[in-house]
């Protein structure tokens, strides 16, 4: 019993090292053969078990059965088969207590039965279950017990056979497994032992161990490389049925056939330069559209190359498609304003048709975005008012580059620097006047070649003389300030002309006002 122990020991232990050849699940059909060791339960197997040791394990002595079936797959975990086999009953059966002789007894058995088969579990190379059967089995009885006493029992005859136990498969090659189960069978007949003890029988059952080999065919819907896909669909499509990544992508080939509907023999199905994998679960990007969101790049270009975002058209939201800007206009798709000068690269192509890779398209000084937004100039005309000075130029002297007027001082011409007041009667410059000043140093500076006419004017109060000599007074002290600033005395002239030249009428304290006054003429 020993030696038959190791060796069932040792078989398993080596079928389980085996790799996963065989096919345990989705094998469609499979037939097989099995040799069981019995170990029979009846009157005098309770008897061995009383304390009696002289009867050992003498009852199983001789028991055994030989099965062949079919089996058909139902579900993953659910098995059908066909069984039938020839064995038999056989053991030793007290009848002298005092002397502790027996008899023997021995049935031929050939059982018929359905077995449904249960494996929940989705192993590696083995597959537990738990089985359960139904059927009949014909009996013969060919030797009995030499007993006195009992009931009369049947030599022949058919029962209900009902087996049930546990067991294991492991894969040994690709169509071959090796299956070892232990379990019991209840029959419903008193009769396989040949003997009926009275008010004590019990029905004639056994229980076994039992080592078989089966042989499994293939369905269409055997799935070796557990990625989804049938065998005969892996065929008929192309792909490998023993690697569940054909292309080598990162995608089984069942979810690349099934759920994204992706080439299982190319890794970059939409040739985008991305493999599938990286467009299904990095960039979220469509694996059959070489171009996700329509710019005109393709997605493997705008992640490698580009670095823009390949699910968005317009990645740096400046009114421009990412293509129109790497290819058509070679601005930054990245960078909503490339060329930095506060205007967006669609507005300067769309709206003010400006460069948007220069940021001083007109080349006035002044920056596009300073033209639109803060002087309303003309970003595309140097002069936006025509009067022969550029736009930067006058900005930077303080003039107003949409009026033309004061473009250009004019010989002759005098100009009233509104603003410039002085203390009653006195020349003594008040400080509210130096933002007008501050003008007339300006033009100065931004022409040095003009030579100029301090002009003082008074209203028509007081003497004439006065009133000329008051605006003398005040002529000279513009002069004295514009050239404590650094403006050479030679480029100005004073004169006052005191209340001979009014532009206004002296009768009414608003003309008076006016005719009070600093006019600064150029005389060279």
């Amino acid at each position: 019993m020993k030696k038959l122990s190791y060796l069932v020991l040792l078989i398993v232990l080596v079928a389980a090292a085996q790799q996963n050849y065989a096919q345990l699940k989705d094998y469609g059909f499979k037939f097989g053969v099995r040799g069981n060791i019995l170990f029979p339960e009846n009157e005098f197997a309770n008897l061995g078990f009383s304390g009696n040791d002289d009867f050992s394990f003498d009852w199983y002595k001789g028991s055994w059965l030989g099965e062949a079936f079919i089996g058909f797959e139902l579900t993953k975990a659910l098995e059908l088969s066909i069984n039938g086999g020839y064995g038999k009953y056989a053991g030793k059966a007290y009848f002298d207590d005092a002397n502790n002789t027996f008899g023997e007894y021995e049935t031929k058995l050939v059982p018929l039965h359905l077995r449904l088969r249960i494996s929940p579990f989705l192993l590696s190379g083995w597959n537990p279950y738990l089985y359960l059967g139904a059927g009949a089995v014909s009996y013969t009885v060919s030797t009995k017990p030499s007993i006195v006493g009992g009931k009369a029992t049947e030599d022949e005859g058919w029962a209900a056979f009902v087996p049930a136990g546990i067991g294991a498969e492991f894969a040994l090659t690709e169509n071959v497994i090796l299956d070892f189960a232990v379990g019991g069978t209840m029959t419903s007949t008193y009769d396989l032992d040949a003997y009926r003890a009275g008010s004590d029988d019990i029905w004639d059952s056994y229980f076994n161990a039992s080592l078989g080999l089966s042989f499994v065919g293939e369905n269409c819907e055997v799935d070796k490389d557990n990625d989804g896909l049938g065998k005969c669909l892996e065929k008929q499509i192309g792909t490998d049925p023993m690697n569940p990544d054909t292309d080598g992508d990162g995608l089984s080939d069942g979810d690349e056939y099934l759920n994204f509907k992706t080439n299982p023999l190319s890794k970059d199905t939409d040739a985008d330069g991305l493999s599938d994998y990286d467009e299904v679960k990095v960039y979220k990007t469509n694996p059959l559209v070489a171009d996700t969101d329509g710019d005109g790049l393709n997605d493997g270009d705008e992640v490698m190359k580009y670095k823009t975002d390949p699910l968005k058209a317009d990645t740096d939201n400046d009114g421009l498609n990412d293509n129109e800007e790497v290819m058509k206009y070679k601005t930054d798709p990245l960078k909503a304003d490339t060329d930095g000068d506060g205007l967006k690269d669609g507005d300067e192509v769309m709206k003010y048709k400006t460069d948007p890779l220069k940021a001083d398209t007109d080349g006035d000084g002044l920056s596009d975005g300073d033209e639109v937004m803060k002087y309303k100039t003309n970003p595309l005309n140097k002069d936006t008012d025509g009067g022969t000075v550029e736009d930067g130029v006058e900005v930077k002297r303080g003039t107003d580059p949409l009026n033309a007027e004061d473009d250009v001082v004019k010989v002759g011409v005098p100009i009233i620097l509104e603003g410039i007041t002085f203390d009653v009667n006195k020349s003594t410059i008040r400080p509210e006047s130096e933002e007008t000043l501050m003008k007339a140093l300006k033009t100065l500076q931004t022409y040095p070649e003009i030579e100029v006419e301090i002009g003082g004017h008074t209203d028509s109060d007081g003497s004439a003389k006065s009133n000329l000599k008051l605006s003398q007074a005040r002529a000279d002290a513009v002069k004295a300030w514009l050239v404590e600033k650094g403006i050479d005395p030679k480029r100005i002239t004073t004169k006052g002309y005191g209340e001979d030249k009014p532009i206004a009428d002296n009768k009414t304290k608003e003309g008076k006002a006016k005719n009070r006054r600093i006019e600064f003429t150029r005389i060279k």
